[in-house]
């Protein structure tokens, strides 16, 4: 914790996170299938504008700006690096100073294939701790960031440090935003919920990575996921399983399974080596559970077979690390994968809303 943070900002941050984040019966992972009375709701006819959706949405209750990379050392080893900067409202407001509504955290990680190191930063909008600008653009939270020479997320500079690990990269994109859904309006559940959601899934990375080590050299590719809603869950809807998947072939996929008592709701993009999109309709993206690993006291699917038959693909998604358990104010798994099938590469897994209780039937495991 930087000797920047206020006491007063970090009693509240702590106060109110366990409400706005934890998760609640009936009410979707972390409370994002709760009631949104107050906020604003995504609408379908809405076309994104730029640069101001690159910055922040305070009439919206969440928001995300979510960075994952696979690397490689110079010595060959694979390892994965995750920033991610959370926005969400207590009120539908952006007023200044102690007033201001908005609370931010950061999530940081590095996960190699035998250790995962992660940190976690809370802040209080309106006192200059953390925010988004865009012209140029600039996320932060105390001394981490995300940066742009402009006001586009062409070329970004990436910081953060925690307990044993830091890294300092360079992203270059090499391919268009991806505009996820009907022209970024994603669709969530047959009900209905849905949010704002774009990507740019095409990021050269060099830069290097600290661990206890020492520094090292890496070279690889990140996906950088922007998005924003007030539900983004049904009420019954427990947690998802997001996949981004990047082939050998150059094109890539992204899949979520969001999981629910009704039933599972499926979505998805097809993102051609030339970066056209095609959307993947309900039910396309199909992924299910393989291997599963008992992590941190609970049963978590840490292999994967993921099929999208329109596209033939039907491939093998393994963690690299199954340890990599993010312990955080809510607690999830986010960790790079190996691809290996009818397609060959790798990418980033994410899952929420695995309780704690270990259950002794695979086919009960949400």
């Amino acid at each position: 914790m930087t000797a920047s943070r206020s006491l007063g900002a970090l009693i509240l941050a702590v106060l109110m996170l366990p409400g706005l984040w934890s998760g609640a019966q009936g009410q979707g992972y972390a409370n994002l299938g709760s009631d949104a009375a107050g906020f604003a709701v995504p609408d379908p006819g809405r076309q994104l504008q730029f640069p101001a959706d690159h910055g922040a949405h305070p009439d919206f209750r969440v928001e995300w700006w979510y960075l994952t990379a696979n690397l490689r050392t110079e010595a060959g080893a694979d390892l994965g690096v995750q920033w991610t900067l959370f926005r969400s409202a207590l009120a539908p407001n952006d007023a200044e100073g102690w007033k201001n509504p908005q609370i931010w955290m950061g999530h940081a990680a590095v996960t190699t294939a035998t250790s995962h190191s992660y940190a976690e930063r809370l802040g209080r909008g309106g006192i200059g701790q953390a925010g988004v600008l865009t012209d140029p653009f600039l996320a932060w939270i105390d001394d981490w960031s995300l940066t742009s020479s402009d006001d586009t997320l062409d070329d970004l500079a990436v910081t953060a440090r925690g307990p044993g690990f830091s890294y300092d990269l360079a992203l270059q994109q090499q391919g268009p935003l991806i505009f996820h859904g009907d022209d970024g309006y994603s669709v969530k559940s047959e009900d209905g919920q849905a949010s704002y959601y774009y990507s740019q899934p095409s990021y050269r990375v060099t830069g290097t990575v600290t661990l206890p080590r020492g520094p090292l050299a890496v070279t690889g590719e990140a996906w950088l996921d922007r998005e924003w809603s007030s539900q983004p869950l049904a009420p019954d809807q427990s947690g998802w399983d997001w996949f981004s998947l990047r082939f050998d072939s150059g094109e890539k996929a992204m899949g979520f399974v969001l999981r629910g008592d009704r039933g599972d709701f499926t979505s998805g993009s097809w993102i051609a080596a030339d970066g056209t999109l095609s959307p993947l309709a309900p039910g396309e993206f199909i992924a299910t559970p393989r291997v599963w690993s008992e992590v941190a006291g609970r049963d978590i699917p840490t292999g994967w077979q993921v099929e999208i038959p329109a596209r033939g693909v039907s491939v093998n998604v393994a963690a690299l690390n199954p340890e990599a358990w993010m312990g955080t104010s809510f607690s999830y798994w986010e960790g790079p994968v190996t691809v290996i099938g009818s397609h060959q590469g790798t990418g980033y897994l994410e899952m929420t809303g695995y309780g704690d209780e270990r259950s002794s039937n695979p086919s009960d495991r949400k």
